[in-house]
């Protein structure tokens, strides 16, 4: 199939789909003004993210790390869904099976709606006990306690995100492939297709015959794998997707509902 840049031309197949994954990365959080914190911008206090955000960082200074990290939380904290997330969401009530994979750890997709959500990196609103591996949600900013302790039993409490030289939940990764592969569409939208695993779910899809729609700033490695290429802002662009299937969708069924009131005229008339 050649691929296309047609709003039009795609809606046809997701009236069709039963089953769509969506992976989103870090360029739609950008849209709600979230900070990548890495990079050239990514400075703090001198540090760079790549040396705070490890585990041997978290032995070495917990509580500089917990420094980083309640800034972090305090310039998200304001931040809102953008049209994007709120369009994501709405879609789990219009496919049968609907499942949405982020990179993101801002907790703006949860805020938008979205429930049926695999967080791969985990989640910057949450915590985790060193020393019992609880897991709790803790909004707070500022922080009172750096580094905080777990309430349970006093212990260190981390980030409840994954770090760099850390692997991923493996059970997480494992859904997040059977769900890849199982689709009959999937969407990667604001991410650069390449920080691994999380970039070889849309391949992954792809090679197991999936439609693949790629929306994203600019052309990524995934580019000449999928059918559809949608360059813009995410904000913008699936909005118009989600309208134009909406109307879609009432044409059908307005379709649909003549069609039996046809039938059943002619059964009367019988």
């Amino acid at each position: 199939m050649k691929s296309s840049s047609s709003i039009e031309d795609l809606i046809p197949h997701l009236l069709q789909a039963k089953k769509v994954v969506v992976l989103t990365g870090a360029g739609v959080s950008a849209e709600s003004g979230i900070p990548t914190f890495r990079g050239r911008d990514g400075l703090w206090k001198k540090y760079r993210a790549e040396e705070l955000a490890t585990p041997y960082a978290f032995i070495s200074n917990p509580r500089l790390v917990w420094e980083w990290y309640d800034w972090r939380r305090q310039l998200i904290a304001d931040k809102q869904p953008n049209p994007a997330h709120l369009t994501l969401a709405k879609w789990e009530n219009i496919f049968p099976s609907f499942w949405l994979i982020t990179q993101n750890i801002d907790g703006l997709h949860q805020q938008a709606g979205s429930r049926r959500l695999l967080e791969l990196h985990g989640n910057i609103w949450k915590m985790r006990c060193v020393d019992e591996g609880t897991v709790f949600e803790n909004r707070t900013t500022p922080l009172p306690e750096i580094p905080p302790h777990c309430p349970d039993c006093g212990g260190l409490l981390r980030p409840h995100v994954v770090w760099f030289g850390e692997s991923l939940d493996s059970a997480l990764l494992s859904e997040a492939f059977r769900l890849s592969h199982e689709c009959e569409v999937m969407f990667s939208i604001g991410t650069s297709a390449i920080v691994q695993p999380a970039a070889s779910l849309p391949v992954a899809a792809a090679e197991n015959g999936a439609l693949l729609i790629e929306i994203n700033a600019e052309p990524t490695p995934l580019a000449s794998v999928a059918q559809f290429n949608f360059y813009g802002r995410a904000g913008e662009i699936l909005p118009q997707i989600h309208q134009a299937l909406l109307q879609a969708l009432e044409k059908n069924s307005s379709a649909s509902l003549g069609k039996n009131r046809t039938t059943k005229a002619r059964k009367t008339e019988k």
